[in-house]
């Protein structure tokens, strides 16, 4: 619970820093007619609708289980990952790459530069603090994992989605005014459209990233292989059961997995034997593993086991 509330900070700083930028950003482009100003105006509103998206997913997937969803609605947060993935690529890149392509083509002076420098660093702190808080929970977040792989590995888009962003966000700035410099000290106004063409291929490629992973997510990963490790040793440690084959694992949320667990039991153990065993060696994996949701158990030989999973391959 307490990782869910950190995320959730981050989203919430992340988006009053977006709607300040987006206010600052648009009055400001619309004053200097700068298009990498507009370009930088459309990405903060997407971000800040991106924000409101995620927040909504995060809510929607605390809902609990009922008779039509009997595995719960963790799920949701996924396909609202991914449907910010999309509009990061389809709205923020799309949108600047074509205004860039407009201004290239005909290219206007930007009018009171000064107004887009101040407006950056303005911008600049803004985002710099919500980049800070996501920074700072997805850093707790991925313990002694690298930064690429922790992201990798996370079941968490929210923790990585907003720092993402908050990094495109940064870049895109730096990449603003580097062009308004240019177009403005060199009297060549077709830089300002080709920072905003850079800025819509920063975002393509931070969206393709972000929809490859929530696409796995929501298609359905497995849980951390730690977890199933340490199930398979609470199986293991039951007395009466014979071998533990295997375990299959999907991650539904952050905090929801489900698991398959197949056991070989001994031959003399009665019906009411195994189920007291199963029944206890649940309480068992709740009891240190509560994000298990959902935990079935297959009497079934190693062989068995062996076979299906071959088949189930292919």
């Amino acid at each position: 619970m307490a990782r869910s509330s950190s995320t959730r900070l981050s989203v919430y700083a992340a988006l009053a820093g977006n709607l300040l930028v987006a206010t600052t950003k648009t009055v400001a482009a619309a004053w200097t007619g700068s298009s990498a100003m507009l370009s930088e105006a459309v990405h903060s509103f997407v971000d800040t609708g991106n924000e409101v998206l995620l927040l909504y997913g995060m809510r929607r997937s605390q809902r609990r289980a009922d008779p039509e969803h009997p595995l719960g609605y963790g799920r949701e947060l996924y396909f609202w990952s991914f449907i910010v993935a999309l509009l990061v690529f389809a709205l923020g890149a799309g949108v600047s790459i074509y205004q860039g392509i407009l201004h290239v083509r005909h290219p206007r002076p930007i009018s009171r530069p000064l107004v887009s420098y101040v407006v950056y660093g303005l911008c600049c702190l803004f985002e710099g603090a919500s980049w800070l808080v996501s920074l700072r929970q997805f850093k707790a977040a991925k313990g002694s994992l690298g930064y690429y792989e922790a992201f990798r590995r996370s079941k968490d888009p929210p923790s990585f989605m907003v720092l993402f962003e908050d990094s495109a966000a940064l870049l895109g700035i730096a990449i603003a005014t580097l062009g308004t410099f240019a177009a403005s000290a060199l009297d060549a106004p077709v830089f300002d459209g080709i920072a905003s063409i850079l800025i819509g291929l920063v975002l393509a490629g931070t969206a393709a990233l972000l929809a490859r992973e929530s696409k796995n997510l929501l298609i359905g990963e497995r849980a951390d292989r730690r977890l199933s490790a340490s199930i398979m040793r609470i199986a293991e440690a039951q007395s009466p059961i014979s071998r533990a084959n295997g375990l299959l694992t999907v991650q539904l949320a952050p905090n929801q997995i489900v698991a398959a667990l197949s056991l070989e039991f001994a031959d003399d153990l009665r019906a009411s034997a195994i189920e007291d065993l199963v029944r206890t060696l649940e309480l068992e994996i709740r009891r240190l593993h509560p994000e298990v949701v959902a935990l079935f158990v297959k009497p079934q030989t190693g062989r068995s086991f062996r076979e299906s999973i071959r088949r189930r391959l292919g």
